[in-house]
C-alpha cells in the first residue's frame, strides 16, 4: 500500500492524491494495493443477498408493528378479565376445576380451540363455569353476578385466546 504523501511534490498535491485514490475506489481502478480491493468486491458481493434479505425480513415493513386499536383491544380485554374471570381464572389456572384450565393444552384438550368456543362458554356457561351473557339461559347455568354485553365477550375471548396461545405471560 502507497502511503499519501505529505508534502507537496511536483507532481501532485495532496488534495490530487485524495481525489485520485476515491476515484478509483469508486470506479474500481487499481494501483498496487488493486488485489486488496478486489477481494473486498468479492467479500460485498458474497455478503450482499444475505444481508439485503436479512434487513427486509426484520424491517418493519415485513413486521408492521401492533397498531394503536389492536392495543387498546387488548388493554380493555384485560380489564374485563380482571374484573369478571381473575376470581377462579388468576394467571390462565383455574381453582374450582383444574382440569379445565385457560392454557392452550387444556383448551384443546377440552375441545375448546377458537374464539368463538370461548365466546360460547363463556356467554352461556359450561359445566361449573357460570355464562355471563345477558341472554343467558337456564338461569341456574348464569352467574348472579353483572352480565357482560356481547361487545365484551368477544373482546374477552379474543384475550383469552392470544393469552392462551402466549402462554398466559403476565395479566395483573
Amino acid at each position: 500500500m502507497r502511503p499519501l504523501s505529505v508534502t507537496p511534490s511536483s507532481n501532485c498535491s495532496l488534495a490530487a492524491q485524495v481525489f485520485r485514490r476515491k476515484r478509483m475506489r469508486i470506479l474500481g481502478e487499481y494501483d498496487d494495493y488493486g488485489k486488496w480491493l478486489k477481494e473486498e468486491v468479492k467479500f460485498l458481493k458474497l455478503l450482499g443477498p444475505p444481508l439485503v434479505a436479512a434487513v427486509v425480513a426484520l424491517s418493519p415493513i415485513s413486521n408492521p408493528p401492533v397498531s394503536m386499536a389492536e392495543a387498546v383491544d387488548v388493554e380493555k380485554g384485560g380489564s374485563l378479565f380482571r374484573r369478571a374471570c381473575i376470581g377462579c381464572h388468576a394467571a390462565g389456572g383455574n381453582i374450582i376445576q383444574p382440569g379445565a384450565t385457560l392454557f392452550l393444552k387444556d383448551l384443546q384438550r377440552n375441545g375448546v380451540e377458537t374464539e368463538e368456543e370461548i365466546y360460547r362458554i363463556t356467554y352461556y356457561g359450561k359445566g361449573r363455569m357460570p355464562g355471563f351473557g345477558e341472554n343467558c339461559t337456564p338461569r341456574g347455568q348464569c352467574t348472579f353476578g353483572p352480565r357482560l354485553r356481547e361487545d365484551e365477550i368477544r373482546l374477552l375471548a379474543e384475550f383469552v385466546k392470544s393469552q392462551a396461545e402466549q402462554a398466559w405471560p403476565n395479566v395483573e
